[in-house]
């Protein structure tokens, strides 16, 4: 195993808000920092330039090892973290996972060559929130990162197709609620909160993140917090699982 040498990039709005800062004479555009764990040099110097070139988006720090990307997040929080699964010295979803746990609203994504079924489920179950394959999606990062910052997803279209085979055969928990009658109550199977199922409603209605938010005059990481803990305690992997599942038990209504 290498150990390459740690080489971190303060994010251009230190010392203040590690997540979020404002452009320069655009106080309303949002730039939003990401750490990127790559260990190949010329793939890891090929994201940065794009990373650096894509208006609204800062480098936090560029790591070449789980060691390296976990120091960087002891630094402060970054907007997203890309990470590639196989590194030097473990695995970057290992650090997804540290990294969630630490900031549990934190966007993550997985940028990679590794396709298969182990290693995508593993990612979504350690918080990642999108997964792209290298050879589909390098130039178009930069589309992926605010994708997921709306609360929208980021996903290779052949990850997608796997999912949504594995998503069919999955066998039901209870039986279809077809007349989908709405409640005032809400249901405790899974121990949502009354404000986790008033998301959860607003989800199923197709608003994104920022719209859930000014709704309900709360900010979009809390919305993110609250959302993490509904994939949480209704153990789903997306926004679709999420609502199809609450339907199917009768506890939102899609009418």
């Amino acid at each position: 195993m290498r150990f390459m040498s740690s080489r971190f990039t303060a994010p251009s709005c230190y010392p203040y808000n590690l997540n979020i800062c404002y452009v320069w004479g655009m106080s309303e555009t949002p730039s939003y920092s990401v750490l990127l764990l790559e260990d190949e040099k010329p793939t890891r110097q090929h994201l940065v330039g794009l990373i650096e070139r894509t208006p609204h988006l800062n480098l936090f720090a560029e790591a070449s090892t789980c060691a390296e990307a976990k120091a960087a997040l002891e630094l402060g929080k970054p907007s997203i973290l890309i990470a590639d699964i196989n590194l030097p010295d473990g695995c970057g979803i290992d650090v997804i996972r540290y990294a969630i746990t630490k900031y549990p609203d934190l966007e993550a994504m997985v940028l990679t060559i590794c396709g298969d079924e182990e290693n995508v489920v593993h990612a979504l179950e350690a918080g990642a929130t999108g997964y792209l394959l290298k050879e589909q999606a390098l130039e178009g990062i930069g589309d992926a990162v605010f994708s997921l910052m709306r609360g929208e997803t980021a996903i290779s279209p052949k990850i997608a197709r796997f999912l949504l085979k594995r998503f069919k055969k999955k066998p039901a928990k209870a039986k279809l609620n077809t007349h989908h009658q709405p409640t005032n109550k809400v249901d405790n199977s899974f121990s949502l909160t009354p404000r986790e199922h008033e998301v959860l409603e607003m989800i199923a209605k197709g608003f994104r993140y920022n719209e859930i938010a000014d709704a309900l005059g709360i900010s979009t990481n809390t919305i993110r917090a609250h959302i993490r803990n509904i994939y949480r305690k209704m153990s789903v992997k997306s926004r679709s699982e999420a609502v199809f599942e609450a339907a199917k038990m009768g506890i939102i209504s899609l009418n």
